[in-house]
């Protein structure tokens, strides 16, 4: 792998990380492609969301930072396929769970940016 190609996903990955920690929603969204998705088999239904619908939701909810939770979040392991694409895959922790999230990532116009969120949610025990 490129050490370039794995710094500029790594900060991509913090910046991650740090919108959701932190509930900041325009640095979340610089991280994703308009046209990613978001999705999981962990709910009753398979859940599948845009953009535009994934980012107020982020938005409306108290963030992790602002309920005093201490901050969980690891990259496990980014694979480059190529020169413009990549897989990563990270954890994290919201409220009573983990989350282990598999996050593709294309670069376009020299940018890398996630354009799929798959994930599996690990409640914790009280």
């Amino acid at each position: 792998m490129s050490a370039a190609a794995f710094a500029e996903i790594a900060r991509l990955l913090a910046d991650y990380f740090d919108g959701l920690h932190h509930g900041d929603v325009e640095k979340f969204a610089s991280v994703f492609h308009p046209k990613a998705i978001y999705a999981t088999a962990d709910q009753p239904a398979f859940l599948h969301r845009t953009m535009e619908e994934y980012l107020p939701i982020v938005a409306a909810r108290p963030s992790p930072a602002s309920r005093g939770e201490p901050r969980r979040d690891h990259i496990d392991e980014i694979q480059l396929a190529g020169a413009n694409t990549a897989l990563a895959r990270v954890r994290c922790s919201i409220g009573g769970a983990d989350f282990v999230d598999f996050l593709s990532l294309a670069r376009a116009d020299g940018q890398w940016r996630v354009i799929a969120k798959v994930f599996q949610i690990i409640e914790r025990e009280a």
